[in-house]
């Protein structure tokens, strides 16, 4: 391909075409414009504008969980860049390909604490795989190249991108790169050599269990996770990551399990003599108190970032590597060893796993003629869609509902915020699934508190005539927070009821979005019929429940996984 000149600014727009980037998330300013300039009159890649820098990041992850590809943000220097670390820090946690791209003042003005200059490199350094300040116009080509694959490889992350003014300005032979050659970063991909052990050790086991993480999303193993799930025939736990990875509707399938998981899925990950840990990372919110969990259980722990392994819980066999690779290498190590040595007899453990499960069920009673209880809510509009939506949450007791209450039956269908725990990511990951899967119903459930921190976007999905539907389930409660203060701080709710405003119905209808409100069991049906029937545009249903509602089984901080309390 011969070379052509062209800006820093165009470079950075024929970099993201051959990087087959769909659609980007952000806002134009001062130092960017450059890159809003180049971009005017593009057709291969659509420009999306938001009304707030975090929710571009949002937005990006959404459609980067909704579809595996990399999610491209952008943001202007100073309070644009910072604007973005909030979902950076979330791409971060969670293990989201991302790229934001940045631009800042005119290299000389670096340092000199110059109008609207943050020194963004330095700042999400901790929250980045990488990052990079272009101060070479040469070598944006090669930059895009780089950023794009560490996003993607290995662990996915977030990668930053940060070009100064006059760089953008300056002009540059372009081509881009076909390979790329980063010295030092090697994503595991080799077979470890310890299958055998593994194998070993599952075939002994007398009380299996498997539990999957949001690693089986990231490496699109689902059905690598199935074959091997359903040869061992072990009872199979997820975290809220680990939503999709296995059927929920599948009679191994427990669940989730942890803080707010089952009881029957906590007694099972308690109990058991073997952990196969797949693409998870073993976080407090599903340990409890790490010296009591899972006390006779053995480890297999495969993941294919060797940071993770042995980091909070010792691994017994430790597997580091590529989970779509190697999962499939390990079945077969374990069917080669059951049909020579035979297996254990797991029988009397499934039966027990079923005890408890009938035991212990989730539960709920909804009074046909009382207030709306959210796990009602959540169920209904999940059997409104035949379960055939991409779900995405914000953060609160509305998530933890949902978790519970949501049955996935494929990959990608349940989005959340899950390590940074960041409220108003519904609304921006909605925005960003529905534009990555625009032929699917999208549906976010949302709640009063979490919803108001990114609202604004409703101009952004109205705009861009988004049929998505939020139902927000409004308690007047920041209601997570106020659970917490009811059970350990002797109900001195402190900062956390919420009046009566927006009204939600007068709000959407403001942004030019349908406006909704079901108060009652009798109102319900109707109003989840007529949010799933509009396709012309943004859907925004108010749903009053029970204010004092709790999300019930919770493990307290700290406690042993067991240690589970719950409304009796």
């Amino acid at each position: 391909m011969a070379k052509e000149r062209m800006t820093g600014a165009m470079a950075v727009r024929r970099s993201l075409e051959a990087e087959g980037v769909e659609v980007t998330f952000g806002m134009p300013g001062g130092t960017i414009l450059p890159i809003y300039d180049a971009m005017f009159g593009g057709t291969k890649v659509r420009q999306v504008l938001i009304r707030h820098e975090q929710v571009g990041g949002h937005a990006a992850e959404g459609f980067a969980h909704a579809t595996g590809k990399v999610g491209v943000c952008m943001g202007t220097s100073g309070p644009g860049a910072t604007n973005l670390v909030t979902a950076i820090a979330d791409a971060y946690m969670d293990s989201v390909p991302l790229v934001a791209i940045t631009a800042n003042v005119a290299s000389p003005l670096i340092g000199t604490d110059a109008f609207q200059e943050a020194d963004i490199t330095g700042i999400t350094m901790p929250i980045t795989k990488h990052n990079w300040l272009v101060t070479d116009v040469r070598d944006i080509p090669r930059v895009f190249k780089e950023a794009f694959y560490i996003a993607r490889t290995g662990r996915p992350g977030p990668v930053l991108i940060d070009i100064p003014k006059d760089v953008l300005n300056t002009e540059l032979d372009f081509e881009y790169p076909e390979t790329v050659s980063i010295p030092g970063y090697h994503p595991p991909q080799r077979e470890e050599p310890r299958l055998r052990d593994a194998a070993a050790l599952i075939r002994s086991a007398s009380r299996p269990v498997v539990y999957l993480g949001g690693g089986v999303r990231t490496a699109n193993a689902h059905a690598e996770v199935l074959a091997f799930a359903e040869l061992v025939d072990a009872p199979v736990v997820t975290t809220v990551h680990g939503k999709g990875a296995f059927p929920e509707t599948h009679p191994l399938c427990l669940a989730m399990f942890g803080m707010h998981g089952s009881r029957f899925a906590n007694y099972t990950v308690q109990n058991a003599d073997l952990l196969v840990c797949l693409g998870a990372r073993f976080d407090d919110r599903v340990t409890g108190k790490l010296s009591t969990f899972a006390p006779d259980a053995k480890i297999v722990h495969l993941d294919v970032d060797p940071a993770e392994i042995s980091k909070l819980v010792t691994a017994t066999v430790p597997l580091v590597g590529d989970l779509k690779v190697l999962l499939p290498q390990l079945t077969e190590e374990v069917r080669r060893a059951f049909a020579a040595q035979g297996r254990a007899d797991i029988a009397p453990w499934k039966h027990k796993v079923a005890d408890w499960r009938e035991k212990h069920p989730l539960r709920y009673v909804q009074d046909p003629k009382g207030e709306l209880l959210p796990q009602y809510v959540i169920e209904r509009i999940w059997q409104k869609c035949g379960g055939q939506a991409v779900v995405t949450t914000g953060v609160g007791e509305h998530q933890m509902f949902a978790a519970q209450w949501w049955k996935t039956t494929a990959p990608r269908q349940f989005i959340t915020s899950g390590g940074l725990g960041t409220m108003g990511f519904c609304l921006p990951s909605a925005i960003g699934a529905q534009l990555g899967r625009p032929g699917e119903t999208v549906i976010g459930i949302d709640g009063d508190g979490s919803f108001q921190m990114t609202l604004q976007d409703l101009a952004t999905a109205r705009d861009l005539n988004l049929p998505i539907k939020i139902f927000i389930l409004n308690n007047l409660f920041l209601g997570m927070v106020r659970q917490w203060q009811e059970l350990f701080y002797e109900n001195r709710f402190a900062s956390t009821p919420l009046s009566d405003c927006p009204d939600f119905v007068k709000l959407a209808e403001a942004y030019g979005c349908l406006g909704l409100r079901a108060r009652t069991v009798e109102e319900l049906d109707p109003v989840i019929e007529r949010a799933l029937a509009n396709r012309e545009g943004p859907t925004i249903i108010d749903v009053r429940i029970r204010r004092e509602e709790k999300v019930f089984p919770m493990v307290p901080a700290g406690a042993p996984l067991n240690d589970m309390i719950d409304g009796e």
